[in-house]
């Protein structure tokens, strides 16, 4: 969890994570999403490779990155017990 909750710490990465809520992309795609070199976008999708938050997937000459979508609501549901069954 602290891997997770370090990778979203960061603004470039909570929008990456936003970019793929919309569609899995490639590398460049979401690059050219930013004002940053490839070699940092390329750090922050390790960064979230590395937390679980994100999945890779070579297509041709693409590596096409997309949500992982389950280690999400394992947060939800970790987050909702923290709130108790009691409704406090």
């Amino acid at each position: 969890m602290t891997k997770t909750l370090k990778a979203v710490s960061d603004p470039v990465r909570r929008e990456i994570l936003n970019i793929l809520r919309e569609k899995p992309a490639a590398a460049g795609e979401i690059a050219s999403r930013f004002e940053l070199c490839d070699a940092t976008i390329s750090h922050h999708l390790a960064i979230l490779k590395g937390a679980g938050l994100i999945d890779s997937q070579r297509q041709g000459t693409f590596i096409v990155y997309e949500l992982n979508t389950s280690l999400f609501e394992d947060i939800i549901n970790w987050l909702a017990s923290l709130k108790g069954g009691d409704g406090k």
